[in-house]
C-alpha cells in the first residue's frame, strides 16, 4: 500500500499569557491508503493538537506549527493557503469531532449542515444536496431521515449526533477519516454500535482512518497500527498485535495494567501509574516520562533526566521492524510483559 499521509517532525506551540505550552515535540509518522492508525495516551499527550495541525485547525494565536511537515499525496499541506486548504478539509480529509454538541451549530438545522459541504465540494444544488443528505442519515442508521433533515441538534440523542457527524464527515468520500476520541461520552452500548458503524463504512469507502482515543480497549478492535503518544512526543508504535503482545515501553506497559482483564480471577489489583502527567507549560528536557516511570528509578537512569531518547526500531516479537519505541532502558529484559 502505498503512503497516503505523512507527518515529519512536527512541533506545535501555544503562547499564552501563562507562558509557552509544548503542545507537540516532533511527532512523526505514516499512514498507509486503507490503513486505520490508533493513536492513544492520556488527556494532554498531544493526541488531537497533533491532527488539527493535519486538517490545518489550530488556532492562531495562541497556536503555532514552528516546524516540520504534512505531506498529503505527496503535498505539504502546512505551505498551502487557506483558499487551498479549504478544498481539501472536508474533501480529501475530514474529521469527526469529540462533542457533537459543541461541533454542531445549534441554529442551522442538521440538513443545512450536512449539504453546506456538499454544494462547496460537490457542486450539488439544494435538491440534490438534500437528497444526498438523506441517504447519509440513512445509512449511519437514522430512521425516517428525510423528514429528520429538518430538525435541530437539540432534538436528537448524543448518540444519533454523533452519527449525524459521521455522516457529515463521509458526505465527500474522503481519503481520511479523523476520528477524535468519537464515543468518548456515549455510554457503553452506543458506544459499541458507533464503532462498528465506523468500521463497516470505513471498509465500504476504502478509507484512511485515525482513530484517537484514551482508551486500549476501544483501539485493539479498531486499529491496524497503535501509536502511544505522552507529553507530545511518541513513545511506542507498531501493529496492534504487537503492541499488545510484545509490550516495549514502561508508559505503554502502565496503560495496559490499568485495564481490567476478562480472564482475570478478579483478585489482581489494576496498575496505577503513580505521579501527574507533565506540565507543558516547562520545556521538556530529557523523557517526558522519567519522572513517573519505575524501570528508570530501579535502573537509576540518569540520562532519562537529561537527554531525549530517539524514536528507534526495535525487533518485534514477530521478527519485523515496524515496532519503533523511544525509551534508553533494555525493555525487553526490564519490562515484565502482562498481556
Amino acid at each position: 500500500m502505498s503512503t497516503l499521509l505523512e507527518v515529519k517532525d512536527m512541533v506545535v506551540r501555544f503562547y499564552t499569557q501563562e507562558g509557552t505550552v509544548y503542545a507537540v515535540n516532533g511527532v512523526s509518522y505514516k499512514i498507509a491508503e486503507g490503513e486505520t492508525l490508533g493513536i492513544v495516551g492520556e488527556s494532554g499527550s498531544g493526541k488531537s493538537v497533533s491532527s488539527l495541525a493535519v486538517m490545518g485547525l489550530i488556532p492562531s494565536p495562541p497556536g503555532k506549527i514552528e516546524s516540520g511537515e504534512v505531506l498529503f499525496e505527496g503535498r505539504d499541506l502546512l505551505k498551502l493557503k487557506s483558499e487551498q486548504m479549504r478544498l481539501i478539509r472536508g474533501k480529501e480529509i475530514a474529521m469527526i469531532f469529540q462533542d457533537p454538541m459543541t461541533s454542531l451549530n445549534p441554529v442551522l438545522t442538521i440538513g443545512t449542515q450536512i449539504t453546506e459541504s456538499l454544494k462547496l465540494h460537490e457542486g450539488m444544488n439544494t435538491s440534490q444536496a438534500r437528497k444526498r443528505a438523506a441517504d447519509l442519515l440513512d445509512m449511519v442508521g437514522i430512521p425516517d431521515a428525510y423528514r429528520r433533515l429538518d430538525d435541530y441538534p437539540h432534538q436528537f440523542s448524543g448518540g444519533m449526533r454523533q452519527r449525524v457527524m459521521i455522516a457529515m464527515g463521509l458526505s465527500c468520500n474522503p481519503k481520511l477519516l479523523i476520528a477524535d476520541e468519537p464515543t468518548t461520552a456515549l455510554d457503553v452500548t452506543i458506544q459499541a454500535q458507533i464503532i462498528e458503524l465506523v468500521k463497516q463504512l470505513k471498509d465500504e469507502f476504502n478509507m484512511a482512518m485515525i482513530w484517537i482515543t484514551h482508551d486500549l480497549g476501544v483501539v485493539a478492535g479498531i486499529a491496524d497500527r497503535i501509536q502511544v503518544m505522552y507529553g507530545g512526543r511518541i513513545m511506542e508504535s507498531g501493529s496492534a498485535h504487537g503492541v499488545f503482545g510484545d509490550t516495549r515501553h514502561p508508559y505503554t506497559v502502565g496503560l495496559l495494567g490499568s485495564l481490567p482483564r476478562l480472564d482475570s480471577s478478579g483478585e489482581e489489583k489494576l496498575i496505577q501509574i503513580e505521579g501527574s502527567p507533565p506540565d507543558m507549560r516547562n520545556e521538556p528536557q530529557g523523557c517526558p516520562f522519567a519522572p513517573r516511570c519505575d524501570v528508570r528509578e530501579r535502573l537509576n537512569l540518569e540520562k532519562c533526566w537529561t537527554d531525549k531518547p530517539p524514536l528507534e526500531n526495535v525487533p518485534g516479537y514477530d521478527g519485523t521492524s515496524e515496532h519503533v519505541m523511544s525509551c534508553w532502558a533494555d525493555i525487553r529484559e526490564e519490562v515484565p510483559q502482562n498481556v
